[in-house]
């Protein structure tokens, strides 16, 4: 059953379904799971990330862009926007499977714009 995306535990829900799907993805799950040490942490981390986003509470600390950055740089500058779109797809997808309503559009339109926005980042910063 659809439901609004509301609160927390919603985007812990969907942050870890999503993951699950990347993690499995023969595209861009090497990306993650031979940069990424502690996927709990990272998931904590990438929840508070969306609930900043969605619901603005605050919680989350870091630099994504410069992540990005330097996952590009380890993999010898292979990120391609073609990864984004799989990425983008999959996160459509799991909110489509999940969630419904303004919330789960916004979410889908937050995260149109990151990726536009962390591939830009990744090809500005390569030499």
């Amino acid at each position: 059953m659809m439901k609004e995306l509301e609160n927390r535990a919603d985007v812990q829900l969907l942050v870890h379904r999503f993951y699950d799907k990347v993690r499995a993805n023969p595209e861009i799950g090497f990306f993650f799971n031979e940069t990424i040490t502690n996927w709990g942490d990272h998931l904590e981390k990438l929840t508070d990330f969306w609930d900043s986003n969605l619901f603005y509470a605050g919680t989350f600390r870091g630099r994504p862009g410069r992540a990005h950055i330097m996952v590009d740089h380890q993999f010898n500058h292979q990120i391609e926007a073609k990864h984004f779109g799989v990425w983008l797809n999959l996160w459509i997808n799991t909110l489509d499977e999940y969630f419904e309503g303004e919330m789960a559009e916004r979410a889908k339109f937050h995260a149109r714009n990151m990726a536009t926005n962390f591939h830009m980042k990744i090809f500005m910063a390569r030499p």
